[in-house]
């Protein structure tokens, strides 16, 4: 029997592409399928860890990080030479190398969200049109929803009932975090094409991370640093560090706002900016400087620091974003 191994994010758009590809490989290729979450920073070690030479790959929502992109490349080199390597993103190139140099089928394109990708990828293999709805929920939840296939297939569903749903599938999995096992349980469950709030335990665990994120917004307001002239920051949030970062924008007047939070000697931060830089481009030039893991989207983006290196990577980025400021935003043109 082939086998094959999902490597995804662990977020809505993550789920929603390793639903579509737990689906397709398992009841229509009928392969037998392992599902691990995994983050830019983590992937080359869950490559090696959770994959071998004889094993399909299936990489889905997983961005490519400078520091472990070479490490990457010959593990999908070595990988392709003994099984089959599917790589889907969305999310910006990393400096350096190409994500479509990589060995294998890449199917790279900041257009839309990773699940309408893997969507569009499968059903041209025989899947579904039913199966539009569970990647809408993954487009929904990156806040994708208004490409044009989004809304030509809105069109085939009724609009309010897809954004319920979708909101319980965020919510339920914003409350999970590092709970693979229940995400894992939501991939299989969503490869049968269920609703979210036909699952009892998703149901109420979104209710209870929507009555948190309050929580976490009332916090936020009473707890953001503003110490730099263009960050607010928040240390250690109770809750998601996505909408801390936000919620830090907002209450603190800035360009970017960031919550982190210390795990060990690491930092691990989520930053959401206004617009006015690209986030993706700016941490990915700063950590090549001071060897960090960087990158994300142009207003949402992710950061791991060594905790002895936290001060000089917030100088540096609130001196990047007024240079931004002061040079109508040529930075990354000129550096």
């Amino acid at each position: 029997m082939c086998k094959w191994v999902l490597l995804v994010h662990g977020d809505s758009d993550g789920v929603c592409s390793g639903a579509l590809a737990y689906h397709y490989y398992t009841f229509v290729n009928g392969c037998n399928v392992k599902v691990y979450f995994t983050h830019p920073a983590g992937l080359a070690n869950d490559l090696l860890e959770f994959t071998s030479n004889g094993d399909n790959v299936f990489i889905a929502d997983i961005a490519l990080c400078e520091k472990s992109i070479e490490v990457i490349r010959d593990i999908l080199k070595e990988r392709s030479k003994y099984g089959s390597v599917v790589y889907i993103d969305h999310h910006p190139a990393p400096l350096g190398l190409h994500p479509m140099d990589l060995s294998g089928e890449i199917i790279h394109d900041t257009c839309c969200s990773a699940s309408e990708l893997a969507y569009k990828y499968f059903h041209e293999r025989e899947l579904g049109d039913e199966y539009s709805r569970i990647t809408l929920f993954g487009a929904i939840g990156d806040y994708l929803d208004n490409t044009e296939w989004v809304n030509r297939v809105l069109n085939d569903w009724d609009k309010r009932h897809v954004f319920f749903e979708a909101g319980l599938l965020i919510q339920a999995l914003e409350s999970s975090r590092r709970e693979y096992d229940f995400k894992r349980r939501i991939v299989k469950y969503l490869a049968h094409n269920n609703l979210p709030s036909n699952d009892s335990e998703l149901v109420l665990r979104a209710i209870i991370q929507s009555h948190r994120d309050e929580e976490l917004r009332l916090w936020v307001r009473k707890n953001v640093i503003k110490k730099y002239k263009f960050l607010s920051l928040v240390v250690n949030p109770p809750g998601s560090l996505g909408r801390a970062a936000t919620y830090a924008r907002v209450y603190g007047f800035s360009p970017v706002g960031i919550a982190y939070e210390i795990r060990n000697d690491i930092v691990v931060m989520s930053l959401r900016g206004n617009g006015s830089v690209d986030l993706n481009m700016v941490l990915r030039k700063l950590c090549k400087k001071i060897n960090c893991s960087g990158g994300g989207h142009p207003n949402a983006a992710g950061a791991r620091v060594e905790i002895g290196k936290l001060d000089i990577f917030f100088e540096l980025l609130d001196k990047i974003i007024e240079d931004y400021s002061r040079n109508k935003f040529s930075y990354c043109k000129n550096n």
